[in-house]
């Protein structure tokens, strides 16, 4: 259960960073970038993995969309959490649970239990109801779609992202440790790329990082990791019982959000968020049932 904790820690600490760094002057993108350096250290050293003995086996177009959408889920998280706070954040990131379900129906062409569509139907209602700002909150039009648009990205790309992990875990060629340190590899030569790009577009210092850049990209490197590790040891602790892990996570996340969120840093709850909330609850434990 300690695994779990820790796992359950380390992600919402990364939204309790982004919330802090973005009232300093730290640099989003070197954030990201610093902290896919940290990542790819303490993977290697973590997961022993054997450079000299690359595979030509590995899943690669996998491991190349991975190593794109995550550098930039991390931004966009980012973005949502400034806009939309960390409950509604972490919600959206949890409730992504269910594009997997809707990739299984329309994609992959599964048939799949009456009780999941149940769960997919209040899950998705949820979402919606989640969205909603509390009539006390002003906006401009501007603001208000950008309170909807970045937690609705969060939403599908982490959807996205956990179906490629899926498809990774499968691919038995290669072991799982290697597979995800060549994708954390590949997100940070991305990262670095499209830095190289902005920074010269810009016309900006390449190797100028601030105090505070180093420091949150430092931290951000080691939770994101922190989260990672202790979730794969939670499931090897309860491999017979998944559900456990699954539900911890997504219970534990969504909870410990919510309460920062609300009595941290005083992010308002209307009753529509508050009955959508209700509604991610069922609809998890609909899917356990």
């Amino acid at each position: 259960m300690l695994y779990l904790i820790l796992s359950i820690l380390g992600s919402v600490s990364v939204g309790i960073l982004f919330k802090f760094s973005k009232k300093t002057n730290a640099n989003i993108m070197q954030m990201v970038l610093l902290n896919y350096i940290i990542t790819v250290l303490l993977s290697y050293f973590n997961f022993n993995v054997e450079l000299n003995q690359l595979s030509l086996n590995l899943p690669i177009l996998t491991i190349i969309l991975l190593g794109l959408l995550l550098p930039t889920i991390f931004v966009v998280q980012y973005l949502s959490i400034f806009y939309s706070g960390i409950i509604r954040t972490d919600i959206a990131q949890r409730m992504s649970l269910f594009i997997p379900i809707l990739a299984a129906i329309f994609i992959f062409k599964e048939q799949i239990s009456t009780q999941r569509y149940i769960a997919l139907f209040i899950g998705l209602a949820s979402v919606y109801l989640i969205l909603q700002r509390p009539n006390s909150v002003s906006e401009t039009l501007s603001e208000n779609k950008k309170n909807i648009i970045f937690p609705l990205l969060t939403f599908i790309g982490f959807g996205v992202i956990d179906i490629l992990f899926k498809q990774l875990a499968l691919y038995s060629e290669v072991p799982y440790t290697s597979s995800l340190f060549y994708v954390f590899f590949s997100a940070l030569i991305l990262t670095l790329l499209y830095y190289f790009i902005i920074t010269i577009y810009k016309r900006n210092s390449l190797f100028t990082v601030n105090k505070n850049t180093l420091v949150y990209g430092i931290l951000l490197g080691v939770l994101n990791f922190i989260n990672i590790l202790f979730y794969m040891k939670a499931h090897q602790v309860f491999a017979q019982s998944p559900t456990t892990v699954f539900a911890g996570m997504n219970f534990g996340v969504i909870i410990l959000g919510t309460l920062i969120g609300y009595f941290g840093f005083k992010e308002k709850l209307s009753k529509q968020n508050l009955i959508g909330l209700a509604l991610v609850i069922v609809s998890i434990l609909v899917i356990l049932i």
